[in-house]
């Protein structure tokens, strides 16, 4: 009975959230990412930097790249063959020059074969090294696909 006489209690306050946020995270800035950060901010237009952050976060797409250790290895690899081609090339310069310099011309011209030889060689072994290259490009472009990159 004493139910009925007490009015009934009004809830005040704020209505309860369905979906909480109670998560928390912190991170800090130092002054040049803090006045970066606040820039940014502003030029959002938003009023409440947590929902800036959120939107940034979540509306970016976040990309996480694989590497592959056997095709960062053989670009490594690749890398120093260009290097050593180029002083080949150099050293190529040089020893014409020389030859023509210090030798007759009969004899500079014998040396000179025995180059174009060398040469020969070496431009069968590029092309291997460019056809093992395009096989390689191949076999990755195969494997992104296949994990659907």
């Amino acid at each position: 009975m004493d139910n009925k006489l007490q009015p009934e209690k009004r809830k005040l306050g704020r209505v309860p959230k369905i979906d909480k946020a109670i998560y928390r995270y912190t991170i800090s800035f130092n002054q040049v990412e803090h006045t970066r950060f606040l820039s940014l901010f502003e030029q959002s237009g938003m009023k409440i930097k947590a929902h800036f952050i959120t939107s940034v976060l979540f509306s970016k797409e976040i990309k996480s790249v694989k590497i592959d250790k056997s095709v960062m290895d053989f670009y490594i690899k690749l890398t120093e063959l260009y290097g050593q081609f180029r002083a080949v090339g150099v050293n190529y310069n040089q020893i014409v020059k020389i030859l023509y310099r210090n030798f007759s011309e009969k004899k500079a011209a014998a040396y000179l074969f025995k180059l174009e030889k060398q040469t020969a060689q070496m431009v069968a072994i590029c092309k291997e090294i460019m056809a093992l290259s395009q096989k390689i490009e191949q076999y990755i472009s195969e494997k992104n696909t296949q994990n659907g990159r």
